[in-house]
């Protein structure tokens, strides 16, 4: 599903060289439960957003489904991104003046999908996601926690085959990221691989494998037998 290869990303910061990533390579399958563990600054968010194809890296391969997408276009790269990949984030990033139906809607709207099938999909995303009696309220009349199931709702009725979470709990009381974690667990029984960015040893150790950087590099890869 997803293969990495030699990954590294290099920034120019003045007169100095910064390697977020520095050789990473690793494989995915398909429905896999993985987290991607390690310190601030150890290159776990660099390699999401190369997972993400937010980021290209500076050198090696990334392949989804066997195709190399660092050959791919911008517009290639976007449409892949958008068909393929799922995003939870840790502060939602949803717009504050639309209802959690326009806001799950959007993605749906900016792909050109018509207005009888957005309202079929967004209806089942947030019915999946326990939300279906929240649809009209704006993001300030909601908690923390449904905030982000609106934003797991918004990831997901694209119906992508790739959900990417970075620090999905992170923003959120114990029992409200216990709902979250526990909702991405779901959706990762259903059959979407599912990766996980976090600095929480206990978050991060539910994942059935759990890959650790440091510096720009994997130091270890830890998978639970089966």
């Amino acid at each position: 599903m997803i293969e990495v290869r030699g990954i590294k990303r290099f920034y120019q910061v003045g007169d100095q060289e910064v390697r977020a990533l520095d050789g990473v390579s690793f494989k995915i399958e398909k429905g896999e439960y993985v987290s991607l563990m390690g310190p601030s600054g150890s290159g776990k968010s660099t390699l999401l957003h190369c997972l993400g194809l937010l980021d290209r890296p500076t050198e090696g391969h990334y392949l989804i489904d066997g195709r190399d997408t660092v050959t791919l276009n911008e517009e290639e790269q976007a449409r892949t991104r958008r068909e393929r990949i799922g995003f939870v984030f840790q502060f939602f990033h949803l717009v504050s003046y639309l209802t959690a139906f326009e806001n799950v809607e959007l993605p749906l709207t900016l792909s050109g999908v018509p207005a009888a099938v957005r309202r079929e999909r967004v209806e089942v995303a947030l019915k999946r996601i326990g939300l279906e009696d929240r649809m009209d309220h704006i993001p300030d009349q909601l908690s923390g926690g449904q905030r982000q199931r609106v934003a797991i709702a918004r990831a997901i009725v694209t119906g992508p085959t790739v959900l990417l979470a970075d620090e999905p709990t992170g923003n959120l009381d114990r029992r409200s990221g216990d709902e979250v974690i526990g909702l991405l667990e779901e959706l990762n029984a259903s059959g979407i691989t599912l990766v996980v960015v976090t600095h929480d040893t206990d978050l991060g150790g539910r994942a059935r494998r759990r890959l650790r950087l440091a510096d720009g590099i994997v130091v270890s890869d830890e998978k639970e037998a089966s």
